[in-house]
């Protein structure tokens, strides 16, 4: 199937061929997934659904939740069908395929990240702490404060790789706002939200544009450690592939480009806020 598409298809390959049941749940056929991922043979995908099923099972994720056995109308040629045994598999259980394939196909590492940002942007839409927060303000603490951490834990990802210096690790860092922000780097984005240069955008940003930001750190990291990129050359260019990646995730479910959101105040207000709030209580 790879080649019969272009780059730019198998962008959003994974989405083409998703499929929604009668109740609104999303899956994915085995079959389908197996070709897309460039897999010939079905015997050889096997082996990795079973890699994945063993991944779920560790996860403490019930497999039945996740998977389902059904047939599937299978092409033999001369345009005749035929049924054979599939599974219905979740977007979780795509993660976990993706996670376990031959990462060494370009659309095997396209669809890591495909799966692996669409499965963060649904564990936050169903993260009961999360949904617990009732006001904007909350959210962007919430969230702002993951971005610290996961940040943090970036950097260390992408000093193992090989971005040492603070110089480094601003071109690194760089990167990723040029990928989510359609080519705009630290600078262009101050300027497009009309920021100083002593205001950090992360502190300026909404709820909305944290969440997408979060993704890419998140995801960069784990980029980085799976397929254990040395080089800051490499370590600049995944992050940047991850940054774009969340953008078209963004433009494929309808939503705001993160450089066209509103500006926010500063965070540190909404928490001192916040701090004498909870003193007057």
């Amino acid at each position: 199937m790879s080649n019969e598409l272009s780059l730019k298809d198998n962008e959003s390959l994974f989405e083409q061929i998703k499929h929604i049941d009668e109740n609104g749940i999303e899956y994915w056929q085995a079959r389908q997934l197996s070709k897309a991922l460039d897999y010939t043979d079905f015997r050889n995908f096997i082996k990795v659904l079973q890699k994945a099923a063993k991944a779920c099972e560790q996860s403490e994720q019930g497999l039945s939740d996740h998977v389902v056995e059904f047939n599937e109308m299978v092409s033999i040629g001369s345009g005749a069908e035929r049924q054979m045994p599939s599974y219905r598999l979740s977007r979780y259980f795509c993660y976990l395929i993706v996670q376990n394939a031959d990462s060494s196909k370009e659309i095997v590492a396209l669809g890591q990240t495909y799966f692996a940002v669409q499965t963060r942007l649904q564990e936050l839409q169903e993260l009961e702490e999360y949904n617990k927060l009732d006001t904007e303000e909350k959210k962007r603490l919430f969230l702002r404060n993951e971005m610290k951490k996961h940040n943090t834990q970036l950097a260390a990802a992408a000093k193992d790789a090989g971005v040492i210096k603070p110089w480094e690790y601003a071109v690194f860092q760089n990167h990723g706002y040029q990928g989510l922000y359609g080519g705009l780097g630290a600078k262009e984005i101050h300027k497009r939200k009309g920021l100083k240069k002593s205001q950090q955008i992360l502190d300026h940003m909404g709820s909305t544009e944290l969440a997408a930001n979060l993704f890419r750190a998140t995801q960069t990291e784990e980029k980085l450690k799976r397929e254990k990129i040395i080089g800051k050359a490499k370590a600049n260019k995944a992050h940047y592939q991850v940054g774009k990646k969340v953008r078209d995730t963004i433009k494929e479910i309808g939503g705001t480009m993160p450089e066209d959101l509103p500006v926010e105040e500063s965070i540190k207000k909404v928490e001192r806020k916040e701090n004498n709030e909870l003193k007057d209580k």
